[in-house]
């Protein structure tokens, strides 16, 4: 398990009053259909914070799911993909240890206190980087969100590891420091 993940389960009883195994008890005994209503219903009947309720619906769903390696799954068919979504993680994992990398059916989620990035691989030879940079004016390079929508203000298309630069790391530090 990501280490930042497992510090966010270990810190969950005294940032959220209760402890995965009770909040997945909890969330077992709703039929939500949707991550987003789940997520709603902690933060609306519960209190808890966008970051939590989210890890919180996710690690719910993936006990309901066979055990598959959701990212494995993702980049089946694109496994040219692969490199490039090592390098970005290897970056945001850098960032500083309050980072959670929560893997979904067809992205994964990049969480500080919310998610500021999401990596979707989008076709068989681009990953689509989302961003939440609100206000930052887009260019050629950093368009609007695109297929994102209100998940993300921004989106950048990688289809060779050598995109991961210097530009692109200063925009995921930027959306890094904007989600406290």
């Amino acid at each position: 398990m990501d280490k930042a993940l497992q510090t966010m389960i270990d810190n969950m009883p005294e940032k959220t009053g209760k402890s995965l195994d009770e909040w997945k008890k909890i969330l077992k005994e709703q039929p939500f259909a949707k991550h987003s209503e789940g997520v709603k219903f902690l933060k609306s009947e519960h209190g808890v914070t966008h970051g939590f309720a989210n890890t919180i619906v996710s690690l719910t769903k993936e006990d309901d799911s066979p055990s598959v390696d959701l990212v494995q799954a993702q980049y089946k068919g694109k496994e040219n993909l692969v490199p490039i979504y090592k390098k970005l993680i290897k970056y945001v994992k850098s960032l500083g240890s309050d980072v959670t990398i929560i893997p979904k059916k067809g992205s994964v989620s990049i969480i500080r206190k919310r998610q500021f990035v999401l990596i979707k691989p989008a076709t068989k030879t681009r990953i689509d980087l989302g961003f939440k940079l609100k206000d930052k004016p887009t260019t050629n390079r950093l368009e609007n969100s695109g297929p994102f929508g209100t998940m993300c203000t921004h989106r950048v298309r990688l289809s060779d590891e050598s995109e991961v630069d210097k530009e692109l790391k200063e925009w995921i530090s930027e959306a890094f420091e904007k989600s406290i």
